[in-house]
């Protein structure tokens, strides 16, 4: 695909928008979300100002944000497909009937925003479908050992959560989503919509011809289930030295699964047991199921 936005004409809309508006653009971020896999939600939520680079014919843009809980950040646009004119701003909110008409930058300005992103979002956050969630505390243990990177490209397998937010991390990566269920796979397209990311790819089992046009992934999490064997197998010949996070809520398969591990060539292999209990509302605590998380590092060089 060719590119609409090269550099020259990138600076020719930063100077634009340096002449005509207040903003320190040397804050600004830029995202230019006619390339693969940018998600324009999760960046404006956490940057003050974004400038964002959009092709014609996305017609539900603003909308999609409004959704989100943006409609009070203020827009700085011009009409047409080049920085010239008449520049012009409103809030989010007036616009979710508008679409983008032409190629263009826009700069989105975001005073609420938060500059770290929280990790171990709320269950509430996510669309409830057929799927039940671990744990928001839990999960940010799993991110933890997980240490997602910015470029980092991840397969999630029946984690959808922990595909969620690991997407949102990985803002210039890919997770690849594995979902054996037809509803599970359709709860996790309506949270992929919800949160705005572009950069999930949901697939329906793992095997050389359904990995074919993903990624060769650097992290692999799972659920330990019947075919995890069968899963491993395959990433590691994908990826001889990928990283591999389990969870498991059986002890057995905890117990038995360093073993198991020395498969694929994993020397150093880290067992931890999570346990939450939380205070309900009779003033006594309910413990929450505590997983194993094992750990390590796939060697076969």
């Amino acid at each position: 695909m060719e590119q609409i936005f090269t550099n020259e004409i990138i600076l020719s809309w930063l100077q634009y928008f340096a002449k005509n508006t207040p903003i320190d653009l040397e804050k600004v971020k830029m995202l230019d979300i006619t390339r693969k896999n940018k998600n324009v939600i999760p960046t404006v939520e956490s940057r003050k100002a974004t400038l964002v680079f959009t092709e014609a014919g996305d017609q539900d843009i603003f909308y999609r944000m409004w959704n989100a809980g943006l409609g009070e950040c203020e827009v700085w646009y011009n009409e047409g497909d080049k920085p010239e004119g008449e520049i012009k701003h409103d809030l989010l909110k007036d616009m979710i009937n508008r679409g983008i008409n032409a190629s263009a930058g826009m700069l989105i300005i975001n005073e609420n925003a938060r500059n770290t992103y929280k990790i171990g979002m709320r269950n509430e956050n996510f669309r409830r479908g057929s799927i039940n969630y671990v744990g928001s505390e839990i999960r940010a243990v799993i991110l933890n050992k997980m240490q997602v990177g910015q470029q980092d490209e991840i397969c999630v397998i029946s984690g959808e959560s922990i595909a969620i937010e690991a997407a949102i991390i990985a803002t210039d990566g890919t997770v690849i989503a594995v979902e054996y269920s037809g509803d599970d796979r359709a709860t996790m397209e309506e949270n992929i919509e919800h949160f705005g990311l572009s950069n999930v790819c949901v697939i329906d089992h793992v095997d050389e011809e359904s990995l074919k046009d993903c990624p060769i992934p650097r992290l692999v999490f799972l659920v330990a289930s019947a075919s995890m064997e069968q899963e491993l197998d395959c990433l590691t010949a994908l990826n001889p030295e990928i990283d591999i996070v389990i969870y498991t809520l059986d002890f057995n398969v905890a117990a038995n699964l360093p073993k198991l591990l020395e498969k694929y060539g994993v020397k150093d292999t880290e067992v931890i047991q999570i346990s939450v209990s939380v205070l309900n509302a009779k003033n006594s605590f309910v413990q929450q199921p505590a997983p194993w998380i094992i750990s390590g590092k796939a060697n076969f060089s």
